[in-house]
């Protein structure tokens, strides 16, 4: 395992966006710190971080450090160039430099833990992680999903994103649903745990597919788990995708296809910037648009068009 320390220093948006694309392109964590640590110019953050253009008020506590770096956790089977650039691009910036270093499983264990605790999304939907207590709660749907190689641990903007539109739309209904994209499973566990009748789960990676094995043995569900290729034809009540914005625009015939005529779209891992091109590639068959927001991430939701007649 490695801790990635970037070495540019950037404003509040900028590492909030940075540091949340590279969660998006594998990263097991990101965090962002204060550049100015250790020296005079050090100083405490009290309050959430801001969306950009946002102001402080007079005699209000500073959300952000005026100087910000980013430190990042990768396995040691990332190609970091790679996951850098991409998630560079994402966010509009040049590649940062960077310095790497090799951490023990014991601390790249204790460093992931400590960055994840216990999330309610929605009314009824936690995620907690397999270190710490359920809530208790009676009526708590406790969703067991530890940290791993593949991206989703409901911790990020774009997952809770989905999880809480997975909450409100399955709470009349069981319909049939895929999940594109699944990383960890996650978005599929909390739909059968929220009570879809059946659940398909698909993903490039491997690993991805072999965590959402786990995942779903581990909270007790049935999940139908494969490659694309090997996804069945047919099409869905709700098909959901929390992947970047550029491959959603990519597969938009596919997944407007898998999309029954009536049936809900949802799709998250898009940044504000960049929801209009996602919802210009859907228009043909599936009128998209966002539903909510969070941290400058966007959840587009449509239905697809019934042909008249």
């Amino acid at each position: 395992m490695r801790q990635i320390h970037f070495l540019a220093t950037l404003e509040e948006a900028q590492a909030e966006a940075f540091s949340n694309a590279l969660m998006e392109a594998g990263a097991l964590s990101a965090s962002i710190e204060d550049a100015d640590a250790g020296t005079p110019e050090e100083r405490a953050r009290f309050a959430e971080p801001r969306m950009p253009g946002e102001v402080v008020a007079p005699g209000e506590a500073p959300s952000a450090w005026s100087r910000n770096r980013v430190v990042m956790l990768a396995g040691d089977d990332v190609e970091l160039a790679a996951l850098i650039a991409g998630a560079a691009a994402e966010v509009g910036m040049p590649p940062p430099e960077y310095r790497a270093e090799t951490l023990t499983e014991e601390d790249w264990v204790s460093k992931v833990q400590s960055q994840f605790d216990p999330i309610q999304v929605g009314p009824r939907l936690w995620i907690v992680p397999s270190w710490h207590q359920p809530p208790a709660d009676p009526d708590a749907i406790v969703l067991r999903i530890d940290p791993g190689r593949a991206f989703g641990t409901g911790g990020h903007p774009s997952t809770r994103l989905v999880l809480a539109w997975l909450d409100r739309a399955l709470a009349s209904g069981a319909p049939e649903l895929l999940d594109y994209g699944c990383g960890s499973g996650i978005l599929a566990i909390a739909a059968s745990r929220l009570g879809a009748r059946r659940v398909d789960a698909v993903d490039l990676d491997p690993q991805a597919i072999e965590a959402t094995h786990e995942n779903a043995r581990l909270n007790g569900t049935a999940i139908q788990v494969c490659p694309p290729e090997d996804l069945p034809a047919g099409a869905y009540e709700i098909v959901v995708a929390n992947i970047l914005s550029q491959p959603l625009v990519l597969l938009a015939p596919l997944l407007g296809a898998r999309v029954r005529p009536g049936g809900r779209l949802a799709l998250s891992g898009i940044l504000e910037d960049h929801a209009a091109e996602v919802i210009e590639a859907y228009a043909p068959e599936i009128p998209l648009r966002v539903a909510a927001i969070d941290e400058g991430w966007v959840l587009l939701e449509g239905t697809r068009r019934v042909a008249a007649g």
